[in-house]
């Protein structure tokens, strides 16, 4: 049995999540499988929205999985192309959802988390 460490790309979840005009919230299978096994989701907000994977930052599901408890983590993807730092990923965030030091703590200590998984884990992704 392979133990995934992180679903890599994981924007692609927020597909498997409805949520009502209400505001009520229902998981899809996936969505709720990688949330209550705690599977690290790794986002890359820049790279996302050139990929067209999330339409801006300020709609990119971050927020929303992050509110509803997902191991979500901040990354770079190809900082190259992209031209960013994981500084400037923070940057965005802050201004685009007004995250201060204790979210960033938060996904941050979440990356840490998920660092430390065993050797034999591996990682699956949601884009081709």
């Amino acid at each position: 049995m392979v133990r995934y460490r992180a679903a890599c790309h994981g924007v692609r979840i927020a597909d498997d999540i409805e949520i009502s005009a209400e505001g009520n919230v229902r998981l899809g299978r996936l969505a709720a499988y990688i949330r209550d096994r705690r599977i690290p989701l790794e986002m890359c907000p820049t790279s996302n929205v050139q990929t067209g994977a999330a339409p801006s930052i300020a709609l990119h599901p971050l927020r929303v999985l992050r509110q509803l408890s997902f191991r979500v983590t901040v990354n770079t993807d190809n900082r190259l192309m992209s031209q960013v730092t994981l500084s400037s990923e923070f940057h965005r965030l802050a201004a685009e959802f007004g995250y201060g030091w204790p979210d960033v703590e938060w996904l941050t200590i979440n990356a840490m988390k998920s660092a430390f998984a065993a050797s034999t884990s591996a990682c699956i992704s949601s884009t081709p």
